[in-house]
């Protein structure tokens, strides 16, 4: 455990390190941001979640414990996940390796926060970010069932993430209805997605936020950055945390 200094106050952070590194390859960071509709869950939470990334990818796996709404809402807790970001891509020699070996990685919400930490670290020009991961990602701000996408309309009833649900957590997350409209809460309504990292998308079939990602993914490519889009055959959303064995989850990695 360790805390990262931010505007006003410190941001703790979880450092997991794999079990056995792979050989005669640069050692790799993973950044990442927690899901749970930026309302609910913590480094605490994630922790098997993480040790187990940790061990699959042979990476070290930093994870943010950002602050979280209805307390801080938006962008406080996008704010934490992009100073911490910072502060590893100046600090890379410090975990012995280069900028270029640094991956942002989030689920659900996570998925959100690091699209828009990519946004925003483009937008300042204080750092590079080379690649993002983003499992079952928020990317949109409509999530009725009247005018969102089909996955919403299909799977947002009677699954473990209801339409409802997304809407009521984005109604805690929001400071007013402005932010809405901010490319960096809902990063699929920039009109300008160019410069992104390279991009993997991995969403689940059976997920009300399934089409927003794969929309987000598309658009990506669109305008000129390199993206794979994986979608996880009879997966439900939150898939990430379920034990390691579970088929989804190793698929995953």
């Amino acid at each position: 455990d360790h805390k990262i200094t931010g505007v006003d106050h410190e941001i703790p952070v979880r450092i997991f390190q794999p079990r056995t590194y792979h050989e005669n390859k640069p050692k790799r960071i993973l950044i990442f941001f927690h899901g749970g509709g930026w309302v609910i869950g913590n480094i605490d939470s994630y922790s098997s979640v993480c040790t187990n990334m940790a061990n699959q990818t042979g990476a070290v796996v930093v994870s943010v414990d950002y602050r979280l709404a209805p307390e801080h809402r938006f962008p406080k807790g996008l704010d934490d996940c992009y100073t911490v970001t910072k502060e590893v891509y100046k600090n890379a020699d410090y975990f012995g390796t280069d900028t270029g070996n640094i991956t942002i990685i989030g689920d659900s919400a996570g998925g959100n926060l690091a699209a828009a930490v990519s946004l925003m670290a483009r937008d300042r020009g204080e750092f590079n970010i080379s690649k993002q991961i983003l499992i079952y990602p928020a990317t949109h701000n409509d999530h009725s069932d009247e005018t969102g996408y089909p996955s919403i309309r299909e799977y947002g009833r009677d699954y473990l993430l209801t339409s409802k649900r997304i809407r009521d957590y984005m109604d805690l997350y929001i400071s007013s209805e402005e932010d809405l409209n901010n490319p960096y809460l809902a990063p699929l309504l920039s009109e300008d997605l160019s410069g992104q990292p390279e991009t993997l998308i991995i969403t689940a079939e059976y997920d009300p936020l399934r089409d927003e990602g794969e929309a987000y993914g598309k658009k990506l490519e669109e305008q000129g950055n390199t993206v794979y889009i994986y979608r996880m055959k009879d997966a439900l959303h939150g898939f990430l945390s379920l034990p390691k064995h579970f088929v989804h989850v190793k698929r995953c990695y």
